[in-house]
């Protein structure tokens, strides 16, 4: 497993599809997930420190886990399988539970927890963008120039999540 970081979610153009962007740490692969509207919202509110009036999804998800006395010890990404990405809620001794990868990071996001992804699947799916001296959003936009959800397998982008 290979750790990774989130660099933020944009929306696709035209489609207005929301993609989350994750990068390894120790590496230069990026690995691209087509996501809900809803789960775009609750990554891109915590990153940029946005409370909203009521706790989201993921707050409510995240208290519950704290008080029944758990803790999220990492967000796996573990595969693909017919274009749709798998991940794992790790909390210790055993305690494993599937979710959508866009859940999974929105939780992630909200608890410090590592977010990992399967070296086979950046190995298959991962992108490299080269040249270190550029910055992030510029890499994002090229990016996006360059690659659509059918690259995927993701067809319309409603599988992604």
């Amino acid at each position: 497993m290979q750790e990774l970081r989130v660099v933020g979610v944009r929306v696709e153009l035209p489609g207005n599809q929301p993609i989350l962007l994750l990068k390894e740490t120790q590496g230069e692969r990026y690995l691209p997930i087509w996501i809900g509207a809803v789960e775009a919202a609750a990554i891109a509110f915590e990153q940029q420190g946005v409370r909203p009036a009521r706790p989201m999804t993921h707050d409510l998800l995240r208290e519950v886990v704290r008080t029944l006395g758990a803790e999220l010890e990492a967000v796996n990404i573990t595969e693909m399988r017919d274009g749709i990405y798998i991940a794992e809620l790790v909390f210790g001794d055993d305690r494993v539970v599937s979710a959508r990868p866009s859940d999974a990071v929105a939780l992630a996001v909200r608890t410090g927890a590592p977010i990992y992804g399967a070296e086979e699947l950046l190995d298959e799916v991962g992108i490299e963008i080269p040249d270190e001296q550029e910055d992030e959003v510029e890499k994002f936009r090229e990016f996006l120039d360059q690659i659509s959800p059918e690259d995927f397998g993701a067809g319309s982008g409603s599988g992604g999540s």
